[in-house]
């Protein structure tokens, strides 16, 4: 499994990461197999949230992790996210406390490698949540922290209070879904894709040392479904099918293996619940892509080149 660098050097990591967000109707014994099946992979990170199946996925987790005693939690990654309450956001130094404490009784560890904040919180105070991450890593319940969904000056508030890296930003990412990608490419231009949703996120965190990890790269704007085999992108596909012949994978691993090709070295979580499925996406981190199969994509995905 290819491995990437989190942040200045602070560990290294899978390119790969296992999304547990549709895992909450596993029973133990089907979450174990998923677990075994991702570290033989290689794929050693896992992405929770703490409202993915109201809590179940990390409960189901955890009962599958204590009761293996081959499953060491050394050996593995474990990452959580909290800040979405109901009807609202909350990054109160409170609300991400006990988040925490609910987050390590479910998924029956001492410690998360990383935690993230699910979503901005037009509320936050920066002195709170600079208080709570204090908190949880003196008394080692969190290793790391990042943020999600934000945008560069959120971050850098945040990061103005907070004395810890903020090393990863997860981010919506997809061959269509690329507007990040799309306003630098289409500079003081007036398509649609000029227009700057998230204050040039990309190159922000390129220039920090912070991990873009990609959520949904199979998924078409405007949540309407997976893009792959999808009619509405067939010329995506046409190409996608041709690299997939070429390369002897499907599409799916040349769909992953476009966002791996960036040079921003960004992680990509999967959200399969299919053990085939994440041996196909495993099976991009093999494939380089030229830049010519690149642009290719890009283009037949609809964007332009000016």
């Amino acid at each position: 499994m290819k491995q990437i660098t989190i942040g200045k050097q602070v560990m290294t990591a899978p390119a790969i990461v296992a999304g547990c967000m549709r895992l909450a109707d596993f029973t133990p014994q089907q979450m174990n197999h998923f677990i075994h099946t991702s570290m033989e992979l290689g794929i050693k990170f896992f992405d929770h949230a703490d409202i993915y199946g109201g809590g179940k996925s990390e409960e189901i987790f955890g009962q599958a992790l204590k009761n293996d005693a081959s499953l060491r939690r050394e050996d593995m990654i474990l990452q959580s996210k909290c800040g979405i309450a109901a009807g609202y956001y909350d990054l109160s130094k409170k609300h991400i406390i006990e988040s925490v404490d609910g987050i390590l009784q479910r998924l029956q560890t001492d410690y998360l490698d990383i935690l993230l904040l699910h979503r901005p919180d037009a509320l936050m105070e920066p002195e709170e949540v600079a208080q709570a991450f204090d908190i949880l890593q003196e008394s080692g319940k969190v290793r790391h922290f990042g943020v999600s969904n934000q945008k560069p000056m959120q971050i850098a508030l945040l990061q103005k209070y907070v004395k810890q890296p903020l090393l990863i930003n997860q981010l919506q990412f997809s061959i269509p879904v690329s507007n990040m990608v799309a306003n630098g490419m289409e500079v003081n231009m007036e398509t649609d894709g000029a227009t700057d949703r998230d204050g040039s996120v990309l190159d922000y965190c390129r220039l920090h040392d912070i991990t873009i990890q990609a959520w949904s790269p199979f998924q078409m704007p405007g949540w309407k479904g997976c893009f792959l085999g999808a009619p509405e992108y067939g010329e995506l596909n046409k190409v996608l099918s041709e690299l997939s012949q070429k390369y002897e994978v499907t599409i799916a691993a040349i769909a992953t293996a476009w966002i791996l090709r960036h040079p921003a070295g960004m992680q990509v979580i999967t959200g399969t619940t299919s053990e085939e499925r994440l041996k196909e996406i495993a099976s991009a981190v093999a494939i380089r892509l030229t830049r010519q199969e690149w642009y290719r994509l890009y283009l037949a995905a609809g964007h332009p080149l000016p």
